[in-house]
């Protein structure tokens, strides 16, 4: 049995040799670099792929795949909205991915953020790297006075909320498929508009799908509150940019915390060498904001996450081989 892993960083290879020693019975080959056209045919001879990346699973990558008989990709990720489904399905290849690394890691990060904002420790720091070590006028919000509006009750939303509980804010939540235990606690309302309008902190872990693109727009920000803080760990796609910018400019927002941006892709994880080299300038627009945090998609990036997104991904692809199940099967 042999299993191809592409887009091996550095943090992942000690991961990836352990688990090789624990199963002798695959060879396992890698690479640093991602799946694409220059790249598939160090597939030719696998039984199996195993892969991590932002940019798009093509036909002609899913074509070539097919072409040699792999039938078997496993994600160490856990959006599937960059692959081809109609020529993985044509191809017959069946796609696992990881559908929790580490939620807690993700809201862990999403509520430092969140604080970092409250605090106003961007302003502070730019401050003081001037030599001004004054208060005013920069007065911080408490989360424990705050309603948070959380959209989505997966399970990084419902890490995520376990952690506001304990800073004492008041915890609200919208989601279309309610989880029993949530529902208990009556903290759903009855939809979007609703949790706009209440929310003085939004924080989206919603998926990225046709009906959730752009969600945050100059529709749904109009009926947010005046200062609303928005976070957004989850997927670019969520926010439309212009539109949260606007609301920037007039003061109806009062902050966001970006760790996904909707033209991410090639940009992030990416060295510049000067911030004037970044090749977008919306994003240099949130960057250089006070009241804005931008982040390249690190809220996952843990030890921990590390791990389990080579383990779960090497154990799923090795599991569809031997028996053509998985318990991380994805429909497409």
């Amino acid at each position: 049995m042999k299993i191809i892993a592409y887009g091996i960083r550095d943090d992942e290879k000690p991961y990836l040799d352990k688990w090789s020693e624990e199963n002798p019975d695959v060879e396992v080959a890698s690479t640093g670099e991602l799946l694409d056209d220059s790249t598939v045919d160090q597939a030719k001879g696998a039984d199996g792929v195993v892969t991590y990346q932002q940019k798009p699973y093509t036909a002609s990558v899913l074509d070539k795949l097919g072409s040699f008989g792999i039938k078997y990709l496993s994600l160490r990720n856990v959006g599937v909205d960059n692959i081809d489904a109609d020529a993985a399905k044509r191809n017959g290849i069946q796609v696992t991915n990881v559908p929790a690394y580490s939620p807690e890691a993700i809201a862990e990060f999403t509520v430092t953020q969140l604080m970092r904002l409250l605090r106003r420790t961007n302003t502070f720091d730019r401050k003081q790297a001037n030599g001004d070590l004054r208060w005013a006028p920069d007065i911080a919000d408490e989360l424990n006075q705050m309603t948070v509006g959380v959209f989505a009750t997966g399970r990084i939303g419902r890490a995520a909320m376990r952690i506001y509980k304990g800073f004492g804010a008041k915890v609200i939540a919208y989601d279309i498929y309610h989880n029993p235990e949530l529902e208990k606690e009556g903290v759903y309302v009855d939809t979007p508009e609703e949790l706009y309008a209440q929310s003085d902190v939004l924080s989206l872990h919603a998926p990225a799908t046709k009906e959730n693109e752009h969600m945050i727009n100059d529709k749904t920000i109009a009926q947010m509150k005046d200062g609303v803080f928005i976070l957004n760990p989850a997927r670019g796609a969520l926010v439309d940019t212009d539109a949260l910018i606007c609301g920037l400019d007039s003061g109806k927002i009062g902050g966001a915390a970006l760790d996904t941006y909707e033209n991410e892709v090639g940009i992030f994880n990416t060295d510049f060498g000067s911030f004037d080299k970044i090749p977008d300038e919306r994003l240099k627009n949130l960057m250089k904001r006070e009241n804005v945090l931008v982040s390249p998609h690190i809220a996952f990036y843990t030890k921990r996450a590390a791990r389990n997104m080579v383990y779960f991904a090497m154990d799923a692809n090795k599991s569809l081989i031997n028996t053509g199940k998985s318990d991380k099967l994805v429909e497409l």
